[in-house]
């Protein structure tokens, strides 16, 4: 098979977007569009990736942390898609293969409709690009087709006849061709124009100027949406929730109002699981068969085991593991604590950093105190421990299997196993005081006459 290359075109700064964050660093499902490009160039087989970026450090820092230095390929100053790729031919001067061209802005573009191209390559197209046929085309260049459906011209709308604004295909601005041809065209390409930059579509004209054979694969919209603006980046969101939402109720996992929940690009979720409306699955979750999320819960870096029940109004941050046939009740918050087989902690609850026992009861209104402003320490409670409501633990501390913390303490000192541990004053009382107290404020709030 021929080796594949990707050139992915990220030195826009995105301004349309109108945020301090850079446009290929938002998120689609939870994962930055730079991040899903990436993702989707590797999974269509490209050996050799190479981003192309402006002088924005957040971009160029993304780029090495997942290919390293070698991938980078700085664009700067600006003058053009064209100028884009270009950058990229003295890092691709020692491949021999196809070279993929991509925008890192189409957060729901995959593997599957990229493969085509490759097919087209394979068939004997020079190069092979993208198209589809958008509802409402009026920004995007005409692809032009002869009778045998060979592309002849990519035709901008700027400069496009009422006939040519007529044809519904429309360039999605990727690109397949050898690496060799790829920049032998792009040499040509001149900035003889309004804006005195270098138009990747160029290309398309270079090619047929030498007679090469230059086809199309018709995509998806929805596919190669870009995320242009906040209101394009919604979009894709809802798209991306509608897709995984189809893909869990397929799957086997039962949603009663999946309209409600919301999921992230690595969302695990396995047959034979529930999810009640208003659930959001922040990246890093996995849930397994038999598991039940309740209602207006959310989950981030966590696993929910079999047959374990969450919620409703949970929250698990990251590092939580709930076990088997465990209880996370209302309005209990879990980070960084494996929680036993058939442990319940029901309600109004904090446990970070530590470990429950299989069996073991934590009250409502336990707090595992585990940071002191400086350092975090873990709280560990044994199996069929009992906490009583209202009782914190002060990190490092851990209460032996089977024992009892009486409500309302603050236990600062390991606990023996079967052993009650109580850290609470006596109780007082001072007979006939709530009388005499009412008489006296009474008889002050009448003088002042209210």
């Amino acid at each position: 098979m021929t080796a594949r290359a990707a050139v992915i075109m990220a030195a826009g700064h995105g301004t349309r977007m109108k945020s301090k964050t850079p446009k290929v660093l938002h998120r689609v499902g939870g994962r930055t569009l730079l991040d899903r490009i990436i993702d989707t160039v590797q999974a269509a087989g490209c050996e050799r990736i190479h981003v192309v970026v402006g002088t924005i450090p957040a971009v160029r820092k993304l780029v090495v942390d997942r290919l390293g230095e070698a991938a980078v390929v700085v664009q700067d100053p600006p003058k053009g898609t064209g100028h884009a790729v270009m950058c990229a031919e003295d890092a691709l001067r020692d491949f021999d293969g196809d070279v993929l061209v991509v925008n890192a802005d189409p957060p729901l573009l995959t593997a599957q409709d990229l493969e085509p191209l490759f097919t087209l390559r394979r068939g004997g197209a020079a190069l092979a690009l993208l198209g589809f046929e958008p509802a409402d085309p009026l920004l995007y260049g005409r692809i032009l087709r002869g009778a045998d459906q060979h592309v002849i011209r990519i035709v901008e709308p700027s400069v496009a006849s009422d006939e040519v604004k007529a044809v519904k295909l429309c360039n999605a601005g990727m690109y397949l061709a050898g690496r060799e041809d790829l920049f032998r065209w792009l040499s040509r390409l001149t900035d003889d124009n309004p804006k005195n930059e270098y138009f990747l579509t160029g290309i398309v004209a270079e090619a047929v100027a030498e007679e090469k054979l230059v086809r199309a694969h018709i995509a998806p919209e929805t596919s190669v949406m870009g995320a242009d603006t906040p209101m394009q980046l919604s979009q894709a969101e809802a798209e991306f929730q509608k897709r995984r939402r189809a893909h869990f109720l397929a799957g086997g996992v039962a949603m009663t109002a999946p309209e409600t929940v919301f999921f992230a690009w690595d969302t695990e979720i396995a047959p034979g699981a529930t999810v009640e409306p208003f659930v959001v699955f922040a990246p890093g979750v996995k849930v397994a068969t038999g598991a039940v999320i309740r209602a207006f819960s959310h989950l981030e870096g966590c696993m929910v085991r079999e047959d374990a029940l969450v919620g409703p109004y949970a929250r698990l941050r990251p590092g939580a593991d709930i076990g088997e046939e465990a209880h996370i009740g209302n309005f209990v918050e879990v980070k960084k604590v494996t929680v036993g087989k058939g442990a319940k902690a029901n309600h109004l609850s904090y446990l970070g950093d530590g470990t429950v026992g299989a069996g073991a009861n934590i009250g409502a209104g336990t707090i595992f105190c585990n940071y002191d402003g400086f350092f975090k320490y873990d709280t560990h409670v044994g199996e069929g421990a009992f906490i009583g409501s209202n009782s914190a633990l002060v990190a490092p501390v851990t209460v032996g299997a089977g024992a009892y913390t009486g409500s309302g303490s603050v236990i600062t000192k390991d606990v023996t196993p079967d052993a009650l541990a109580l850290s609470r004053p006596a109780q007082v009382e001072k007979l006939g005081w709530a009388a005499r107290f009412r008489e006296v404020m009474g008889a002050r709030k009448k003088a002042q006459g209210k």
